[in-house]
């Protein structure tokens, strides 16, 4: 709760949890992120790392970065990602029976922003509520609060999605 990192900065994340370069996922079970602030993922940030979160709660979380990644002309960059960032290759996000609301971010994906580089990435979401996660910035048409960038469409099972 109430954890601060790096207020800018295009790879700077994860006020309550940074994961770099792992081969098997990060599990996050039972777990709840509230009010954390970073320039990227408020909640959760990672490079080339895969997550599995399940039965979580994220509320409250912003990424106040600003100009992305890479950063606009100008900017010191970041900003998405407001609860979840993830950003590499081969990597997944598996978010079950977990609850994302007033999550936000300055550019993308106020809930989640998912970019993979090498477009082998993929994301899947079940039995989840994301309500309410503004995106100042940008999100992918369709899917209100997330950025996503990988493989193929997240998969949504069972899920609701509201601005």
């Amino acid at each position: 709760d109430s954890n601060r990192c790096a207020p800018t900065g295009p790879d700077v994340g994860g006020a309550a949890v940074r994961a770099y370069i792992t081969h098997d996922p990060v599990i996050v079970t039972g777990s709840t992120f509230t009010n954390n602030v970073c320039s990227n993922g408020g909640g959760l940030s990672s490079i080339d790392a895969s997550w599995t979160v399940q039965h979580s709660t994220f509320t409250g979380n912003q990424a106040i970065g600003t100009g992305a990644n890479p950063p606009a002309k100008g900017t010191p960059g970041g900003g998405s990602g407001g609860a979840i960032y993830n950003d590499g290759r081969h990597m997944h996000l598996s978010l079950v029976d977990s609850t994302l609301t007033n999550n936000s971010a300055n550019e993308g994906g106020g809930a989640i922003f998912f970019v993979s580089d090498d477009r082998t990435g993929t994301m899947s979401i079940t039995g989840s509520r994301l309500v309410g996660n503004p995106s100042a910035g940008f999100e992918t048409a369709g899917l209100p609060g997330i950025y996503f960038l990988g493989a193929h469409k997240p998969t949504i099972r069972n899920s609701v999605l509201k601005p």
